[in-house]
């Protein structure tokens, strides 16, 4: 008899998987996910921020960086001379030139009043100041007055003695009137530690002053004698601005500074005053317009938004680190 077809063989039963291994697929696909969700937002993020950081240069770029336009009323020019004196401050020589030169051109402003609180700084920023304060006095007739608050020394009383009268308050900073160059010198520690200066120059004098060479005597002569002509430099400002009032002492030019008290007895000021009281008793003109150059709100951002933006996603970056 002939047997019955045979019936078609069942599908293999399915192997079964390791204990856990589908939870662990499970956690790793949700880990992914989260993973990819967040690199998401972090693109997002990024474009945001520098699409704000473009507004913001570009706010700060198309801004008027110096104070409103004046109004046509009487009034006393001020701009500020704060810090030290050097190129990219607020004290530099293009900043203050602009806002002298805005405050002179303003029709309004009977005089300018030069606000000083600094210790001085380059010489040659010092003297364009100086000499674009005298400048822009004979061209529109205007006159020009220092009021200083904390300090007035060195490079910031060059430019002081620019004006027509200086005012202080009796426990002001005043004088300074030297030059220096500073360094320092390591070559005995280097010979403690066993530590060897290798320095090669093409020019005798390239390595001048370096601190970690013996110094020369005879470069520390050339150092010294130009030092002592920017000083015979800032002895002829000083005299030629204060003229008959200065009252020369063998001090005088030494860089010692005095009080405001003792400085009005030298003659290295006239008066003892604030900026309000040269304004109303003086200028006569009480109402006081700000001429200095300031940051706005939209530059001091971008310029510190770029190391903000950079800080913060390194340390983001570093929390949301995938599998941890």
């Amino acid at each position: 008899m002939t047997p019955p077809l045979a019936q078609a063989a069942a599908p293999a039963p399915a192997k079964a998987l390791p204990v856990g291994f589908e939870s662990t697929l499970e956690r790793v696909a949700v880990e992914l996910l989260r993973q990819q969700r967040s690199d998401r937002r972090w693109r997002v993020f990024f474009r945001l921020a520098w699409l704000g950081l473009v507004l913001a240069l570009a706010w700060g770029l198309t801004s008027h960086r110096m104070a409103p336009t004046a109004p046509s009323t009487q009034h006393t020019a001020l701009v500020e001379v704060r810090g030290e004196i050097a190129t990219d401050t607020e004290a530099s020589a293009e900043q203050l030139v602009a806002a002298l030169r805005s405050a002179f051109e303003d029709a309004g402003a009977q005089a300018v009043v030069l606000r000083i609180n600094s210790g001085g700084g380059s010489p040659v920023q010092s003297g364009i100041v100086n000499e674009e304060i005298k400048r822009l006095k004979a061209k529109h007739g205007k006159k020009v007055y220092a009021v200083v608050e904390e300090i007035c020394a060195s490079g910031a009383y060059y430019i002081a003695v620019a004006a027509d009268e200086i005012y202080v308050d009796k426990a002001s900073i005043v004088g300074s009137i030297g030059v220096l160059m500073d360094g320092f010198g390591f070559t005995e520690l280097m010979a403690k530690l066993g530590v060897e200066r290798r320095l090669i120059t093409a020019g005798s004098n390239k390595g001048m002053l370096d601190p970690y060479s013996p110094q020369d005597a005879r470069q520390r002569a050339y150092a010294q004698a130009m030092l002592d002509q920017i000083h015979q430099q800032f002895i002829a400002v000083v005299r030629a601005g204060r003229g008959d009032r200065l009252k020369e002492t063998p001090e005088t030019f030494s860089g010692l500074f005095w009080n405001g008290e003792e400085a009005v007895k030298l003659g290295l000021a006239d008066h003892l005053g604030s900026l309000d009281f040269v304004a109303r008793e003086v200028v006569k003109a009480e109402e006081i317009i700000d001429y200095t150059p300031r940051d706005n709100v939209a530059e001091r951002l971008a310029k510190r938004f770029g190391a903000a933006v950079g800080a913060g996603a390194v340390r983001a970056l570093h929390a949301a680190s995938p599998l941890r």
